[in-house]
This record gives structure tokens, C-alpha cells and sequence, in this order.
């Protein structure tokens, strides 16, 4: 049997992971990426990093696909683009960029510390209103 924090070290030795200041110079090379957040709506609605799109990781493997229900149609026609999955701490989104590996995702990785190290890499994020979010507001929420 093994922990969360081991299935999470194991998962990541098949993934790639990207530092925030990693994405940070992607973001500002203009490269195309899309960013997948894997919170909780209300998570999500309350901050996030500019420009990604909410799929909670309970419907990740329907979103991906065609003809669910839950079907994200801009993820479920992203199995050849640049995907960055990311989570509050960066452990949820390495297990979701594994699962998206194993259904056909040629060009996934996580963000590795999520969205605190993004925080404190002092990086900005938006609300639901993609109005930007305080500092401190975002440090007591993460």
C-alpha cells in the first residue's frame, strides 16, 4: 500500500513538470499552451491563472473525450498541444497529467508546486470576473 505522497512520487517519475518560471517564459513567449486548472469550481472561480479553463479532476476522463456529458471540446481536441495541468499544490494535477498521458496526451506536463509556488513566485491570477486578485487575499486561500 502506498501513500498519497508516494503515489504522487511514483506518478511523477512518468510525467514532465514545468517550475512557474517556466511558465512564466512560456506565457510570455506567446507559446500556445492551454492551461487545464483541476480545482473545484468555486476554487477556480475564486482564483486561477489567466486564460486557463476549469475541469475539475472528478470529470477529467469524460472531459477529455467525445460524447460525454461532461465533454470539454477544447480539451478533447488537445491530445497533440502543449497541456499544463494544474492543482493547488501541484499533486493533483501530476496525477491528472498521468491519467491524460494514458489517454493520448502527446505533450502534457504540471505545473510542480501548483498554484502556490505560482503565488510565490509572485505571479498574478484572476477571478471568476478575470479581475486580478489581491496578493494577500490569494495567500490566505490557497
Amino acid at each position: 500500500m502506498k501513500t498519497f505522497d508516494q503515489l504522487v512520487a511514483a506518478t511523477a517519475e512518468h510525467i514532465s513538470e514545468l517550475m512557474p518560471w517556466d511558465l512564466e517564459q512560456k506565457l510570455t513567449d506567446n507559446q500556445p499552451l492551454l492551461l487545464v486548472d483541476v480545482r473545484e469550481a468555486e476554487e477556480f472561480n475564486a482564483m486561477h491563472i489567466i486564460n486557463s479553463i476549469n475541469i475539475p479532476r472528478g470529470i477529467l476522463e469524460a472531459a477529455a473525450e467525445t460524447g460525454y456529458d461532461e465533454t470539454n471540446s477544447e480539451l478533447a481536441n488537445a491530445r497533440e498541444k502543449n497541456v499544463l495541468v494544474i492543482c493547488r499544490s501541484g499533486k493533483c494535477s501530476c496525477m491528472a497529467a498521468y491519467t491524460l498521458q494514458q489517454l493520448g496526451f502527446q505533450n502534457v506536463a504540471s505545473l510542480r508546486t501548483g498554484l502556490r509556488g505560482w503565488h510565490d513566485y509572485d505571479q498574478p491570477m484572476a477571478d471568476q470576473h478575470d479581475h486580478e486578485v489581491d496578493g494577500d487575499f490569494a495567500e490566505h486561500n490557497i
